[in-house]
């Protein structure tokens, strides 16, 4: 063999060495986002069209196909969330060769992190409900926060305002947060009554190169996104649910043209970057069909688009009701945004009409108001949107709270620094987040019988009844159901306390006629009579 083919040999020897081995050795836990970096030598003239990514395999034979995505500085990352404990195995594929064939491992435990249970999914048992990944079962109570990207894009070194906000989230147990992207302005709000530290519209941050103003749509910011990584890792740490709605029309942000490169290429890159996070859901865009942007071809095709990118399947819904009952197979659960006064007879209505799928109120016309207005919505007095919440659930469906200076470009990070009667109404959020868990949500079914109010019952020995403002007394024909010939416990739930208030017990030993006064000690103009069998 002369030299020079010598040379050509261990030059080639060496690539395929160089090519097959990843130099970090990886551990984590399941569920944990775990980022495997790869550098290039060489730099690529448009890196965002490289294809990358790695098939995922452990000894119980799943597979898992990951696209990775472009870092910027000639770096790619492929971003790798177990399902399962156990040693993971990955090899790489690219359209580039210096990206081709690397093997590695990554070893994982279980996880140590209380608030993660796993991915949102919907349970086997009961298709209308949610649940964890590790059978928790997930009372979805939502927050819209749709500027949440915006609070510390210019801080490099931490999220403080991002950290405060979230925390009084948590506290109050609320587990999702309905969220932009990004979102840019709004026609609406008492501008002049805002603080200028909370006011977030126009910033001066943009998800692609450019400026909102002056955009270059053939590229991406990549910072922008960096940043937004330490958003929802945040919220993933809190165990709290990102639910990210790609698109949005109504915020004046200046979007490339439907189905274009530049669109394609900022969808894909959000699939790519973000599927990994067990914390999240996708929402193709907020009120997609509502201003004239796109139609339904365009939003079947964006979720087309994105089951084929999304290694880990995480649920898929539209904020579009149109969209969903003309094609509820295209979603995972139906997304509906009910205003009118009669809501608890809409949201059964629709429980009904979906029911193999969960059904979720996302906007249901109540934005709490406190202080200055920035959308009044039909509905924004404390206890009201509250009522509102509580007709949605006891239809069997979710629902989402609002308060008007933390849903939009108006962020208030701290609320419970401003004086008393200007606080939102966040507690009585945490009592009926608590009354669910104590009363399993996923075992309980909607449910009215002759003359009763609204009701939840497991159908064997507990019923729920919500007692609407202005009813004193809870009369119903319970003939139908597995209280008949029984002796019966009775408590009342105040939701303005938290309170449980014990009752005496009832006989329908001699009768099925439910006749039980509302408890002089709660204070609520509404309130929740449970009773369960003895």
């Amino acid at each position: 063999m002369n030299t020079i083919r010598k040379i050509i040999v261990l030059k080639i020897m060496l690539l395929v060495i160089q090519t097959q081995i990843y130099s970090q050795a990886k551990t984590g836990e399941q569920w944990q986002v775990i980022d495997l970096d790869f550098k290039t030598s060489e730099k690529v003239t448009n890196p965002l069209k490289v294809k990358f990514g790695a098939i995922f395999k452990n000894i119980n034979g799943i597979t898992l196909d990951v696209p990775g995505f472009y870092n910027d500085a000639n770096e790619w990352v492929l971003r790798f969330t177990a399902p399962e404990v156990g040693k993971w195995n990955f090899k790489t594929y690219s359209s580039l060769a210096e990206l081709t064939g690397k093997k590695g491992n990554i070893q994982v435990s279980a996880n140590r992190n209380k608030n993660q249970h796993g991915p949102i999914t919907v349970s086997k048992e009961n298709s209308q409900k949610f649940i964890y990944a590790d059978g928790t079962p997930y009372f979805l109570m939502a927050f819209e926060l749709d500027w949440l990207f915006a609070l510390d894009w210019d801080n490099p070194n931490d999220i403080p305002k991002t950290k405060e906000i979230i925390g009084h989230v948590a506290d109050h147990n609320f587990n999702q947060i309905v969220m932009n992207v990004y979102a840019y302005d709004a026609n609406w709000g008492e501008r002049d009554k805002i603080d200028p530290k909370n006011n977030y519209a126009k910033p001066k941050v943009f998800q692609f190169g450019g400026t909102n103003e002056k955009p270059d749509h053939s590229t991406l910011n990549i910072d922008f996104f960096k940043h937004l990584d330490r958003v929802i890792s945040h919220l993933d740490k809190k165990g709290i649910v990102a639910h990210l709605m790609i698109y949005v029309w109504n915020k004046k942000v200046n979007w490339p043209e439907p189905r274009s490169e530049a669109d394609n290429m900022y969808f894909d890159y959000v699939v790519k970057r973000y599927q990994a996070y067990p914390n999240l859901i996708w929402d193709i865009s907020k009120e997609a069909l509502a201003y004239g942007r796109d139609d339904m071809s365009y939003i079947t095709d964006r979720i087309e688009r994105l089951r084929r990118l999304d290694g880990y399947k995480r649920l898929v819904s539209v904020h579009d009701y149109t969209y969903c009952n003309a094609f509820p197979g295209e979603v995972d659960f139906i997304s509906i945004q009910e205003w009118r006064p009669n809501l608890y007879s809409e949201m059964l209505n629709t429980y009904k009409k979906h029911s193999n799928k969960p059904v979720f109120n996302i906007e249901h016309g109540g934005y709490e108001k406190t202080m200055h207005s920035i959308f009044d919505g039909q509905y924004r007095d404390p206890l009201v949107c509250l009522d509102r919440n509580y007709q949605c659930i006891f239809a069997g469906t979710y629902s989402t709270y609002y308060w008007q200076n933390t849903s939009w470009y108006n962020v208030i990070t701290d609320p419970f620094s401003l004086p008393k009667e200007q606080r939102p109404a966040f507690n009585y959020y945490q009592y009926l987040a608590k009354l669910f868990e104590d009363y399993n949500f996923n075992h309980l079914y909607p449910e009215q019988y002759t003359f009763t109010p609204y009701a939840l019952t497991n159908k064997k020995d507990t019923y729920l009844f919500y007692i609407p403002q202005g009813l004193t007394t809870a009369h119903g024909d319970l003939s139908n159901t597995a209280l008949k010939g029984k002796k019966v416990s009775v408590t009342w739930f105040d939701p303005l306390t938290g309170n449980y208030i014990s009752g005496n017990t009832y006989d329908f030993t001699k009768g099925s006629w439910m006749e039980i006064e509302k408890h002089s000690d709660v204070k609520s103009p509404f309130a929740v009579l449970i009773l369960k069998t003895e």
